[in-house]
This record gives structure tokens, sequence and C-alpha cells, in this order.
């Protein structure tokens, strides 16, 4: 298959199967890329692991592209090509969803405090404040279970509809927050800021404005956060020898292994597990870090993995809205 014809397969599929329900524009967006293959050729002209239909999307907002249908976006990319070209190959996606903090809360509740927290991955570091936040688990029977901070109910209150057995939910108590990424994101950049908010897709109603707040929280109490490749050789175990050793120090990898090759999740999930306590968010097959092989056939559609030390614990969306707590799938993992 041909530069050009991967853009047009990879834009043909998130315009049938990712966009829709979920973002209208970016979906016109890319069925122009896919119908046009004038744009597809520029397209091409990026970088493999930077041509992603959210990132490309989100550059083009960032630069002025006219948020109309795909006919103008179209016109747009192929007057200011060059640059578009340019900015993508220096962008990466990063986006940092705080609401992943609710698929996360129930195998951090497992673990006593207090924790130092270190995440893979980290961007603006959204994730390392599960302790500040307000959860609202909706039960299928209906019923709600909310959680606090000890101060009060938080600016941010993060959604996620609960099934399953109760999983002992309580807020942990962190007391360290540091995090690995190739290019950090500051809370207190106005230019960060810009950017980790433009990744939003356009139609995801509140996202915004959850993230906003949050980077408010991190702008106050700035995390420890390390430009590296956590997958080196001694970067995670360096940083974590930084923690309080009164603390129980837990590795976080929430949806980032997915951006590293095999090699790199292998190190990473060795260095996490030789450091502390590691949690994950991932997709079943993604690597082996697993207690054993996931039955991906009776796996819910959809759903990643959320892992204790490798113990699936329960089946989540990718962003924390929603989490199905089985335990038990412990024991169908051989």
């Amino acid at each position: 298959m041909s530069e050009l014809e991967a853009v047009i397969a990879r834009y043909r599929r998130f315009a049938e199967e990712e966009a829709p329900g979920r973002s209208t524009l970016y979906e016109q967006w890319a069925h122009a890329v896919h119908t046009a293959p004038e744009l597809a050729s520029v397209l091409a002209r990026i970088p493999a692991t930077h041509r992603q239909p959210p990132l490309v999307f989100a550059v083009s907002r960032l630069l002025g592209a006219p948020e109309t249908e795909g006919e103008e976006w179209g016109a747009w990319v192929l007057t200011h090509a060059d640059v578009l070209v340019a900015e993508s190959a220096a962008r990466s996606v990063q986006t940092n969803e705080p609401g992943r903090c609710a698929a996360l809360l129930p195998a951090l509740s497992q673990i006593e405090g207090p924790i130092a927290l270190l995440e893979i991955g980290a961007s603006a570091g959204l994730c390392l404040y599960p302790d500040r936040y307000s959860y609202r688990y909706v039960a299928d029977t209906g019923r709600t279970r909310r959680l606090d901070p000890i101060a009060g109910p938080a600016p941010v209150v993060l959604s996620s509809d609960w099934s399953g057995p109760d999983a002992g939910l309580r807020i942990p108590t962190v007391v360290w927050r540091a995090g690995i990424d190739l290019h950090p994101l500051d809370a207190r950049s106005a230019g960060d800021r810009r950017w980790l908010t433009g990744l939003v897709w356009p139609g995801e109603s509140g996202r915004r404005e959850r993230i906003d707040a949050a980077l408010d929280m991190a702008a106050e109490e700035p995390p420890i956060l390390r430009a590296a490749d956590a997958a080196a050789p001694g970067v995670i175990a360096e940083l974590a020898l930084a923690a309080p050793p009164d603390a129980t120090l837990v590795v976080t990898t929430p949806g980032v292994l997915a951006h590293v090759p095999w090699e790199g999740r292998r190190r990473i999930i060795d260095a996490a597990r030789a450091s502390g306590r590691w949690i994950t968010i991932d997709a079943p097959r993604l690597h082996d870090g697993w207690s054993g092989p996931i039955d991906e056939a009776a796996w819910p559609k959809g759903r990643f993995a959320l892992a204790l030390d490798g113990e699936v614990l329960a089946a989540v969306d990718p962003l924390g809205a929603a989490v199905e707590w089985r335990p038990a799938a412990a024991g169908t993992l051989g």
C-alpha cells in the first residue's frame, strides 16, 4: 500500500467508524480527505506517526482553519499545506483526560496509602490528582455512589457508569506527584493549555470545561514533570528514587503504552513493577504484561482492561466513562 493509499484508508476508517456520534465536524473533514486525492497528498507529506486525524485536525484548528464543512476546510488545507505539514510533524497527541481517574480510582482504592504517584505519558499531569476530584458512579441499579475530597466537592466532577459488585471505593491519600513525558505540558502556560484543550473534539460536550478546571488545579500545585523517554534504561527507576520513602510508589500507564513500540512497552512494564505497584489501562491484546491470557472473545467490545500489578480488575471505558468491576476475571486469566 502506498503512502497515499494509507492516508485515504485511514481517514475513511475514521470518517465511517470513529467520528460518527462523537464529532460531526471531524467526520466531515475526514470524508473530505478520503474523497479528494489532492488533500490526501498533502497529508501524506506528514510523517506517518504524526498524521492521525485527531492530531491533524487539532493542528488545523490551532492554525486558524475555519470550523466549517469539509469543502471549506479542504480549501484551507491546500492554501496552508506547508505550515500544516510542518506543525503536524512537530506535534503529538497528548490527550490528558482527567476522566481517566474514574477508571483508575477502583485500583487505587486497593492500595494502602499514603501514595506516591508516578505517571508515564503524563502530558500536563491531570491524571495525577485523583484525590482532588469528585466522583459520581451511577450503578446499573440507578443508585449513585458519591465520593468527594476531604475538603468537600471539587470543581472537577467525574461521572462514570458502574456495574458489578462493590469495590471498596475511597479517595486515596496522594503525597507526591510526578510524571514522565517526551514533551510535558505546563498547566501554567497559555500556549500549552490552548493546545491541550484544542485536542478536544468539537461536539464533545463538557469535556473542554472539565479539562480547563483540572488545569487550574494543576497550575496551583504543579507536579514534577520530567521530559524523557520512559522506555530508556534507568529513567523510571531514577525518578522513583525521589519519591518519599514512607509512601507506596504507584506507577501508572493509563493508555500510553499503545504509543510505545513493543520492546519499549516491555521495558516500561518491567521498570514500573520493579519500582513499586503498577496500574494500567490498556486494550487486552496490547502487551503481555497481564497475569495470564485474557479471553478476548468474551471481553466487552470497546473496553480496555484495568489491572493492578498485571491482575485484571475491571473492563473500563478508555476515558473513564464506564467501569465494569470484575475482579473475578482474574480467575479466568489462567
